[in-house]
């Protein structure tokens, strides 16, 4: 620094020696600056000496004002240079390198459209940049043109400009376009076989992946730790877990160094398939290979423990870190919540509601609100959207999926609508998972016209959305609307899995269609190749019980390949019910009682049945059974909406604001019912037996 001291500032433009050495002392000065106020205090000396006019110091700059995180700095360097340093690449690249790097993706090519327009032309370094920033924007069209420059510029042979057209084209889909790339290469790197596999992972396609990795075995080259990884990661994403574990230890086997990101790959098959077990094997591996100070891979074990339920690890591992991210906070908020841990979710939320540089992203919001809602506190869920849009934060499709099922639980088909609106505003009606939410709510609140509208307006349907469909009609006895959807999701050229069967066979039961629902159920593993589970039996019992076909219900009981459980059981014992049968009913809760069922239920209904055909004593028995075996009837509750408030009613409850009135309302009804000839079933006295079992 003294040296630089006793040097004039006229001396650096008459000697360019001197030039020389200034320009490199503050080179030198400008690598070591690591806090903002040393990078412009060196600034601020390369002004005051005039070495400003050196496009190189300025190209240096920005550099370090961009290292920093200090963009707006780098620009104003960059929009200061005297003219004749435009002309210098490093400069051009350097900031464009600045924007790209901290995703400033449009910024970046304006600045490419504005070099072009001065007549700068682009190298080597500069196109990189310049797709990646394409590739992040996702506009196909650009990318196309920027494409077309490489053409024009002759650098379609570039290897570094290839391997990143290679990757533009696998961020947008083109995998067609990338393998094209690939296959003209004269010369080839790690880096584009690499590129190619992971493009395959980004794109769900591990048999391309695999394909490559292969190719490159057979090509003479050994595929490295990054090519491994990102085959590991295609088999993930793909749901193939058994394949990517079996990956992952032939990568062991052969003495492939174990990376962070392989692991954090692993870390999170393990959560996805819930098995502990191998997870503290792999948190073993971590801790062995030195991986513990990864954060994202302390974020990948702590999501690991909580999807399988181990939330005081996931808890321990958390208080340990050092330093923690908002994917930290989320992780373990997702934790609670996905373990039905509700309560614990929101204090942790209310943690990082609270601290001093983070806030609660939508992230953070979706998990509480998801975890209340699977939950059944549906309210409190629907609370804390309503605090989220009051936080000015967006939600994403995920989180009005969430609410959308809250919806359809409550029948809040207002709410739905306005939920749907702006759904419709921020564009998010083309996401299927938000598709298949309204139609699921616009069918539960029985709005089947604007479920159906819903569903045809879905360009790309999913299995999902034909199932949900079929079920909407389904449970409000529309049989034949239900089979119609069915046969035109056959002819479309989905195949029906076991939902679509346990809807469609519901809809059969609840319209009374034996011949329909015999016929399909027959045709599940012949044309179909789905085996009948459980529940399929279960329908099968109930729309032969409902139609009065007890034996036949009976016999397809007894005849079962695997034990019936007690679900299908009282699927039988109901039909006995509605058709006032006590012989069959008499065997059938035989063979529940004897499950030690907790189901209180069954013993409501053979308690009924007897008491239907007056066999009071039988009755008594029954109830009293139940008593002992401390079973509890989970009370009756209906709910409605009046302006955008949800009222629920249960049985029993006699605390309700305005009951009086309501009481008052219901028996005028019953009066003019019964002035309108309506004669009420009296037969089953069921509120004295409710009552003896609440």
């Amino acid at each position: 620094m003294n040296t630089y001291r006793h040097i004039h500032p006229s001396q650096i433009i008459s000697s360019p020696s001197v030039t020389t050495q200034i320009v490199n002392f503050f080179d030198h000065l400008l690598r070591q600056c690591i806090l903002p106020e040393h990078c412009k205090q060196v600034h601020a000396q390369i002004v005051t000496t005039g070495g400003c006019q050196s496009a190189f110091l300025a190209a240096r700059l920005v550099n370090v004002y961009a290292r920093l995180g200090l963009v707006v700095d780098a620009q104003k360097v960059f929009d200061t240079t005297l003219f004749q340093g435009t002309s210098n690449m490093l400069l051009w690249n350097s900031i464009l390198r600045a924007n790209v790097s901290h995703g400033f993706y449009e910024k970046a090519l304006k600045l490419y459209d504005k070099m072009r327009r001065l007549g700068v032309w682009a190298d080597g370094f500069t196109l990189p940049l310049v797709i990646r920033a394409c590739a992040f924007m996702g506009r196909f069209r650009l990318c196309k043109n920027v494409h077309s420059h490489v053409l024009q510029m002759g650098f379609q042979n570039h290897l570094h400009v290839v391997n990143e057209l290679m990757g533009m084209y696998g961020k947008l889909g083109k995998m067609d376009c990338a393998r094209q790339l690939f296959d003209k290469m004269s010369v080839r790197s790690y880096v584009s076989w690499n590129t190619l596999v992971s493009s395959y992972a980004f794109n769900y396609d591990c048999d391309g992946a695999s394909e490559i990795f292969n190719r490159m075995e057979l090509d003479g080259l050994e595929p490295n730790p990054v090519t491994w990884t990102s085959l590991l990661s295609s088999h993930a994403r793909c749901g193939r877990n058994e394949k990517t574990m079996e990956l992952f230890g032939m990568m062991r086997v052969r003495g492939i160094e174990t990376t962070a990101e392989a692991l954090a790959v692993v870390l999170s098959v393990c959560a996805d398939v819930a098995v502990v077990d191998k997870g503290k094997k792999i948190h073993g591996y971590v801790v062995r290979g030195g991986f513990e100070e990864y954060l994202f891979v302390k974020n990948a074990l702590i999501c690991m423990y909580g999807k399988c339920g181990d939330v005081e690890n996931a808890y321990k591992l958390f208080l340990v870190m050092e330093s923690k991210n908002l994917v930290s906070w989320n992780a373990l908020i997702s934790s609670y919540a996905e373990s039905g841990l509700c309560d614990e979710a929101f204090a942790i939320f209310s943690q990082l509601d609270a601290h001093p540089v983070m806030t609660p992203n939508i992230i953070s919001w979706s998990a509480v609100i998801q975890g209340f809602s699977s939950t059944g506190q549906g309210e409190r869920s629907l609370e804390l959207f309503r605090q989220m849009q009051r936080a000015g934060v967006l939600p994403n499709c995920v989180t009005i999926s969430s609410v959308l099922s809250v919806c359809a639980e409550l029948a809040a088909i207002n709410l739905g609508r306005e939920i749907h609106g702006h759904v419709v505003r921020a564009l998010m009606d083309s996401n299927i998972l938000v598709g298949n939410g309204l139609i699921n709510m616009y069918t539960k609140c029985g709005s089947f016209e604007e479920g159906h509208r819903v569903f045809e307006n879905i360009d790309s349907k999913d299995l999902i959305s034909w199932n949900t469909m079929i079920a909407g009609y389904g449970m409000h006895g529309l049989g034949e609307n239900a089979l119609r959807i069915f046969h035109r999701m056959v002819k479309t050229g989905f195949k029906p899995d076991n939902v679509t069967f346990i809807a469609v066979l519901s809809a059969c039961s609840h319209a009374g269609l034996v011949t329909e629902g015999r016929f399909l159920f027959d045709q599940m593993i012949g044309v179909y190749g789905v085996k009948p589970q459980m529940e399929h039996y279960a329908c099968m019992v109930d729309l032969l019980g409902r139609a009065g076909l007890l034996q036949e219900g009976s016999n397809i009981v007894k005849n079962m390949p695997m034990k019936p459980n007690a679900c299908v059981w009282s699927a039988l014992l109901n039909s006995c019910r509605m058709h006032k049968n006590t012989d069959i009913a008499e065997e059938t809760a035989t063979h529940i009682f004897n499950m030690n069922s907790e189901m209180a239920g069954s013993y409501m209904l053979m308690s009924n049945i007897y008491a239907a055909s007056g066999r009071w004593e039988e009755s008594a028995k029954v109830r009293i059974s139940a008593k002992a075996k401390g079973l509890r009837k989970i009370r009756g509750q209906s709910w409605i909406q009046v302006k955008n408030k949800v009222f629920i009613f249960s049985a029993g409850n006699t605390m309700q604001a305005g009951l009086e009135l309501i009481h008052g309302i219901l028996y005028d009804l019953a009066l003019q019912m019964e002035s309108e000839g309506y004669v009420p079933n009296k037969e089953v006295i069921q509120e004295n037996i409710d009552k003896e079992l609440d």
